[in-house]
């Protein structure tokens, strides 16, 4: 999908699927229904839907009724803020010619093409938000 890891995407998958569902808390969804709906193992997002939750993007309630939704609106969560919990976001991007190259004094002939690649990256997880998801979208 992306230059993010698995676990990073994973939980874009799980916040996605709750994004689906949005609907001001009133549905919830247990960690066995996101990973039905998603094809990801069990145990993985149970252990997503914590993090998620101590990061205060979602709610949930234990229990036979109970479950997880969306912490805020969809268009107030964007792809960064769920990127980030998982992955080093602001960690400048290696060189291909080896770990240090850059910014000892000449940078590669590569550098100022992948920095750029790197921040139109993050620019793109920053201004798209999980509404993209949603339902409720207008699009």
């Amino acid at each position: 999908m992306f230059r993010c890891g698995k676990t990073a995407q994973n939980a874009i998958m799980a916040m996605s699927c709750l994004a689906e569902a949005y609907d001001e808390g009133a549905t919830k969804l247990s960690s066995q229904d996101i990973a039905q709906r998603r094809r990801l193992p069990k145990p993985n997002v149970a252990k997503l839907l914590v993090a998620l939750s101590q990061a205060n993007l979602l709610l949930g309630t234990p229990g036979p009724r109970g479950g997880y939704w969306l912490a805020k609106p969809p268009s107030d969560i964007n792809l960064y803020e769920i990127v980030a919990l998982f992955e080093q976001m602001e960690k400048t991007v290696d060189c291909p010619l080896g770990a240090g190259r850059c910014g000892q004094q000449t940078p590669c002939a590569l550098h100022d093409e992948l920095e750029k690649l790197d921040q139109q990256f993050k620019g793109f997880l920053r201004k798209t938000t999980l509404e993209v998801f949603s339902q409720n979208s207008s699009s």
